[in-house]
Parts: structure tokens; sequence; C-alpha cells
């Protein structure tokens, strides 16, 4: 198992606008959990992966008029399962048509797709605001036999809804070790069948078919990096779904994006966070 390392950061007086920029710079160094409660923001990072100097610079340079203080805990390996039951994670449903809900909920409303997501400590539940707009295009979008990639899978969640709403093929790629592993049981939970599964980064698109669809849910960093591997993956008039930034880092995606033939067809944006939807030309 796993060993984490949980960062608080206490925000004086208390402010979302603050929490969710903060959670966007941790992001950024690969923070992968976020919990925003009345007192400021905590999130988890792998313990191998912590940096306290990193965390330094983000306070002493964050650039709202807050103060910040920091606590950190090492959280041994455990049963995530049950440490998100206790804590965080809650049934929801998505565009009135998706539930997504963990194999320990008893409760759980009925909808079109039906969902099982044991997160332990990958991202994507559906709770997040990247996530729910990332499910909602889903939703929306023809995926029937269509061949999908999906970058930065966490849970697995949007793959595996593509395949239940028809979709021939996905590989899903995810550079956390203990993510994939999280991710290939969700896919299990799931029957989802069709689910190509790949640990690594963006290097291991080399090699794949082109795809129809590919989504990314990542952060901007990640994206402006490598949107050039995505575009090259895509086949001419596919589509391409991004989300995991801010409404304020569309200009710079969108700038990367163009000269490689990606036109924005849609924005969605949700308490500052932002999803984008773009076609190959």
């Amino acid at each position: 198992m796993t060993d984490y390392q949980e960062l608080h950061i206490n925000v004086t007086p208390f402010s979302e606008a603050a929490c969710d920029l903060l959670a966007a710079f941790l992001a950024d160094e690969g923070y992968e959990s976020f919990v925003t409660d009345e007192s400021g923001l905590t999130a988890y990072i792998s313990a191998s992966c912590f940096s306290p100097e990193t965390v330094a610079g983000i306070v002493d340079s964050f650039p709202m008029p807050v103060s910040l203080s920091t606590r950190t805990n090492l959280v041994k390996g455990k049963d995530w399962n049950e440490e998100w039951e206790k804590n965080y994670f809650r049934p929801i449903v998505v565009g009135e048509r998706c539930v997504i809900h963990s194999s320990f909920h008893t409760d759980v409303p009925d909808a079109d797709f039906d969902i099982v997501i044991d997160p332990r400590m990958a991202f994507g539940t559906g709770h997040h605001a990247t996530t729910s707009l990332m499910l909602e295009y889903l939703l929306d979008m023809p995926l029937q036999d269509i061949s999908v990639i999906d970058m930065g899978t966490g849970t697995g969640i949007l793959a595996i809804l593509c395949m239940m709403r028809g979709a021939a093929h996905a590989d899903a790629i995810e550079i956390d070790p203990g993510a994939c592993e999280n991710a290939r049981d969700n896919i299990t939970l799931n029957n989802a069948d069709g689910i190509n599964l790949i640990c690594g980064d963006a290097s291991k698109l080399e090699g794949l078919a082109p795809a129809d669809l590919l989504i990314a849910n990542i952060n901007r960093n990640i994206i402006l990096a490598d949107i050039d591997a995505y575009s090259a993956t895509l086949n001419n008039g596919g589509q391409m779904l991004l989300s995991g930034f801010y409404e304020d880092d569309v200009a710079l995606i969108e700038a990367r994006a163009l000269p490689l033939g990606l036109k924005t067809t849609e924005k969605k944006v949700r308490d500052k966070w932002c999803a984008l939807r773009l076609v190959k030309a």
C-alpha cells in the first residue's frame, strides 16, 4: 500500500476561491486528491513525491490577500475505500442520467448509467467540477462505436462511461502506479470490457491507433506540454475534451491548440474551473 503525505493549508479568512487556486497550484506539483472544509484545503500526494520547499514556495508567493499556514501528516497505507466512505465520498448524479457511487453504498438513486468507483486516493469521483463537466460532455456526445484515448485516467471513470455509452475501445493512460491499480479494479467492477489500461505518460501514445476522441482531465501545465502528442494521436475530424484548469487558462491552451488544427467548439465553466470541447480540422 502506498504511503501518502497529507497537507492541510489553513486559509484565513476562509475563501473558496483561494482553496480552488491552491488546489490548482498543488495539482501542477502532483497532488492527487483535495478536500475543502471550513478552515481551508487538505491535499494528498505520494509520500515519495512530497517536497516541503515546493509547499513553501506556493505559500510564500500566493497571490491572494489571505493568510496561509500549513501542517502535514504522514498517512500510512490503509484501506482507502474505508477512509473515503467515512469522510468524503457520497453518491452523486450527473446530468440526471449518470449515478456514481462506491461498492460500499447501499442507498443509490436509479439512473441510465450506473458507475461504481472505489476511489482510494486516485482523482475522479465526479464530485470535482472538472470531472463532472467532462462527464456532462460524455453524456451528451454520440459515442457509439468510436475509439477513445483517456489521458490521466485516474479512477478510470471517464473511460468507463465511454464504454457504457457504446464506445468500441478505449486506451486509458495513467502515470501513477497506484492510480493504475485503482483504475484496473474499477474497470473490473463495472465490467468495462474494451478498456486497455496503460501505466505511463504521453510517450505511451506512440504506437497507439489514432482515436476519434481524446480526453485529458489533468492540469494546465501537463496539457500545454503534451497537447502536440494528443493532437498527433487524434483522427482528423476527431474531438478532444480538455479540463483540469481555470477559465483564465483558456487563452493559453487555445494558443497552443490552434496551430495544431484544434478549434474550440464549446466551453463549460463551473466554479471558475473550465472544460473545453475542440475539433481537429
